[in-house]
């Protein structure tokens, strides 16, 4: 048998696989004033690539279920950080390559959502088939390594930027694409934790849907998204309309200080999670995020505004590996199971902040208007977790050593 020591080369990988995925993410839009002012792009057309990004991830998310068991997921694994890395690159090469430059910033926007569409689905059921009795730490620190690809993708950047100027923002993308080079090298080597059998296959799709607690898991998922990307996406233009704080410190406090606290409860837990009960923390975040809510909306005072920003990336921070968690428990999922999580959990992430913009334009753009009515996501959670059906489980957590896993594919 394997000790889990021999794993650890393997959770770090992982871990960097996710910070990969917030650099897919989190770099373009940095660039979006820039390809307005050097390809002339209207900012429909801009609109048009964060839905296409989003829109291919959902998309991949549900191929993801047909493909990764049969091709495995060491090739998944390299097929990902493959793609991750042409889009990065492609970022700077195809919209001066191609005759209409919106085509190749599409092209090259469709290669790394894809790739990291398919890292969100394979990476996590991969952390859970480690043999480590410590499961809800492990999801819970490698979710955290998306708050700091965050941090790092937009505060590596903004330095790059002050150093070798705005002009030379295709070097920085040809930079990025070296992260999943080298990244995707190391999967070539490290061991792969299959799942169970019995979690793998396209017939676990149909078991899973015949399963009354999963559509409560994809509620729950959707709740987290939409509780975190509401605030994430609309707490910069909140803080510099609605208060008037200029966008640089509104960034700052904003945007920053969110992901910040989110990364922190993720680690925290990771550290403490033998002394703190999942469910008890999920319900107390869920509370917590209420009344971080509750601040950014009726509050007019920028220090409390900017303290809702960080309980509110505090609070959601453990929802959405949480919620695989507990998932991973209750329904012995596998490939399947992370992958239709993952879908509704994008899901999520686009109706959340679509929901608080569509109010927020009725409202007369009022975004304090549209935050309030996104309430109703984090108290659902709350609620949710509450629920005497989640208080135990399905199945126990395996034994390690009753972990069937494969060193090669």
């Amino acid at each position: 048998m394997d000790s889990p020591k021999t794993y650890l080369p393997t959770f770090c990988t992982c871990y960097v696989a996710y910070v990969i995925q917030a650099v897919v993410n989190n770099l373009a839009p940095l660039l979006f004033v820039t390809f307005v002012s050097e390809y002339g792009l209207q900012l429909t057309q801009i609109s048009l690539l964060i839905a296409f990004h989003f829109g291919v991830q959902l998309l991949t998310d549900l191929a993801a279920v047909r493909f990764v068991d049969r091709i495995g997921y060491r090739a998944s694994a390299l097929l990902s950080h493959g793609l991750a890395a042409a889009g990065l690159l492609g970022l700077g090469i195809l919209p001066d390559l191609l005759p209409d430059p919106f085509s190749g910033i599409l092209l090259a926007v469709f290669l790394y959502a894809t790739g990291g569409g398919l890292i969100e689905v394979i990476v996590s059921p991969m952390v859970e088939a480690c043999p480590t009795r410590r499961k809800a730490a492990a999801m819970s620190l490698l979710h955290s390594f998306y708050s700091w690809g965050q941090l790092a993708a937009v505060g590596l950047s903004t330095l790059y930027f002050a150093v070798a100027g705005l002009a030379a923002w295709r070097m920085l993308t040809l930079l990025w694409a070296v992260l999943p080079l080298l990244n995707g090298m190391a999967f070539l080597f490290v061991r792969i934790a299959s799942p169970a059998p019995e979690a793998s296959g396209a017939g676990e799709v149909r078991r899973l849907f015949g399963n009354r607690y999963f559509y409560l898991f994809l509620l729950l998922i959707l709740c987290a998204g939409a509780a975190e990307l509401t605030v994430c996406q609309w707490a910069s233009a909140f803080l510099e309309t609605g208060l008037g704080i200029p966008k640089a410190t509104g960034d700052l406090l904003g945007v920053c200080l969110f992901s910040v606290f989110m990364g922190l409860s993720r680690v925290l837990y990771g550290l403490f999670s033998e002394r703190l009960p999942l469910r008890n923390f999920l319900i107390l975040s869920g509370i917590l995020c209420v009344v971080s809510y509750l601040m950014l909306s009726l509050s007019a005072n920028p220090y409390v505004v900017c303290g809702g920003c960080a309980l509110c990336g505090f609070s959601v921070g453990i929802m959405w590996p949480g919620t695989y968690s507990m998932a991973a428990r209750h329904l012995s999922g596998g490939t399947a199971m992370f992958a239709m999580l993952a879908l509704s959990g994008d899901l999520g992430c686009v109706l959340g902040p679509a929901l608080a913009g569509f109010v927020a334009d009725a409202a007369g753009g009022r975004l304090s208007v549209g935050i309030l009515v996104g309430l109703i996501f984090p108290l659902f959670l709350a609620v949710g977790y509450f629920l005497p059906a989640l208080r135990g489980e399905k199945k126990t957590v395996p034994d390690p050593d009753a972990i069937q896993k494969s060193a090669a594919e």
